[in-house]
């Protein structure tokens, strides 16, 4: 009986990858739009519109404007599911909509900088291929089981500052994507969720399991006061100053971090000051605090503030810190891992897949996998560092069309035969926190920190961060 439902599911995984190799030239030409038109977090209009047109003409529902800019389509499997009156298991495959800032780059937009240097058009390939195999190929007859196909925004944690207006203004309340959709109850019947990530790891072949770091954001504000820069320097209080001494201070931390935890800092300047000739009065900073765990995240980033406290004492102005909920570490879950990576293996060949390490960028997955079941795999066929002018995609087939076809197999074993795999994984799962607890955790993740705290006053006039 089960070798039988083996052969019926290779049936089906053989079907629908015939239809993603048919429908090869649409899924190429979805990249090739998006990686042309690369658009910041909460502005991806035009790459959402081109994600849902593309959803829609497969004939499923689309949902727009989900934490502004996401999309969401369903697609119903028709099979009888094997649970005993509970719920048919939810499958989601999601893509990321955002770019990053890299002016450098050879396809960047030339007003915002964004380019697509991570690959998130690459994620959108993956995805709307695995639907696009899944519903021409007719195998949703077989499966029992709903799957959700999410095109999501703001992977990407930048503008920091333009995200904390948007939160004033009541438009989001979280400053990343996925952590937004899980606020607003997009993923609450959900059990479980795949993102194949393009190439970020070296080499020839596609990395699973594993896991990442997670961080906190911090926006920081020095606020001095103005003097002549030539002729009376004395009279005012230099915020730049602080700002540069806070950083030193930073660095010389560095040897207090245990490498083990895999603590790194990396903050910016995105103002230094007005014009030259007037001592810089208001400096601002954007920043990450990353490490291998909630609790190593925490440790360093007291240590952090006491180096930005130590730069506006040392200078006599004021610190303005605003903590932000950033990404929480990844927890790839094993069973997801052990379907795809069987799948990407037949698709691409034995020993093309290999085991994940810990990797010490960050994820907002690792939020979403705190609370299901979740994978995030690295495909190939990108050349270049990530983030950097020279990433690009070299072989659409190991980018695009190979995982594609390994999502759309592992949908398949987990949604055939009565939802079997899906229902196991659904059991198995131990999520680290429910829905409500996330929230309630990220939300106490946001922080307003005044030094010294007797001058905080002062820093409300003119305030327009």
């Amino acid at each position: 009986m089960r070798t039988a439902a083996r052969t019926d599911r290779q049936r089906l995984k053989t079907v629908a990858a015939e239809a993603i190799d048919a429908g090869r030239g649409d899924i190429l030409g979805l990249a090739g739009d998006v990686w042309r038109t690369p658009e910041l977090g909460f502005k991806e209009h035009r790459t959402a519109e081109r994600v849902a047109r593309f959803l829609g003409d497969l004939g499923l529902p689309v949902r727009t404007g989900l934490a502004l800019t996401g999309v969401s389509a369903t697609a119903p499997g028709r099979a009888p599911t094997g649970s005993e009156g509970g719920r048919p298991p939810r499958v989601a495959v999601l893509g990321e909509l955002d770019a990053v800032i890299c002016p450098g780059h050879p396809a960047a937009d030339p007003v915002t900088g964004a380019a697509h240097a991570c690959g998130h058009h690459a994620q959108l390939a993956v995805m709307a291929g695995a639907a696009l195999g899944l519903v021409r190929s007719g195998v949703l007859d077989a499966l029992a089981g709903t799957i959700v196909f999410m095109a999501v925004p703001a992977e990407e944690y930048v503008e920091i500052e333009y995200r904390s207006r948007l939160r004033r203004e009541g438009k989001i309340e979280f400053i990343g994507g996925k952590p937004e959709l899980i606020r607003l109850g997009e993923f609450d019947d959900v059990d479980m969720a795949l993102l194949v990530h393009a190439g970020g790891f070296p080499g020839a072949r596609v990395s699973v399991g594993g896991t990442s770091n997670g961080f906190i954001g911090k926006f920081v504000r020095f606020t001095g006061r103005e003097a002549h820069a030539g002729a009376s320097p004395w009279e005012g209080a230099n915020a730049l100053n602080s700002a540069m001494l806070a950083m030193s201070a930073i660095n010389a931390l560095r040897e207090t971090f245990n490498d083990e935890d895999y603590v790194r800092v990396h903050p910016i300047i995105t103002k230094g000051g007005d014009v030259v000739n007037i001592v810089p009065a208001d400096v601002r900073l954007e920043m990450y605090v990353r490490g291998r765990s909630i609790e190593t995240v925490a440790g360093a980033a007291s240590k952090v503030d006491r180096a930005l406290k130590a730069g506006a004492l040392a200078m006599d102005t004021v610190v303005e810190i605003e903590d932000l909920p950033g990404f929480l570490p990844m927890l790839n879950d094993s069973g997801l891992a052990r379907l795809f990576r069987q799948n990407m293996e037949s698709v691409a060949g034995w020993g093309s897949v290999v085991e994940s390490g810990h990797m010490a960028g960050s994820t907002d997955m690792g939020d979403l996998s705190h609370v299901m079941a979740a994978l995030h795999p690295y495909a190939t066929g990108v050349t270049g560092r990530p983030h950097s002018p020279e990433f690009a995609v070299k072989d659409p087939e190991r980018a695009y069309i190979h995982p594609a076809k390994a999502v759309a197999m592992t949908v398949i074993d987990l949604l055939a035969d009565g939802a079997r795999e899906a229902e196991a994984i659904r059991r198995a799962s131990r999520p680290a926190m429910t829905r409500a607890q996330y929230v309630e955790f990220a939300r106490s993740q946001f922080r307003h920190t005044v030094y010294p705290p007797e001058r905080g006053r002062e820093t409300a006039k003119g305030d327009d961060q």
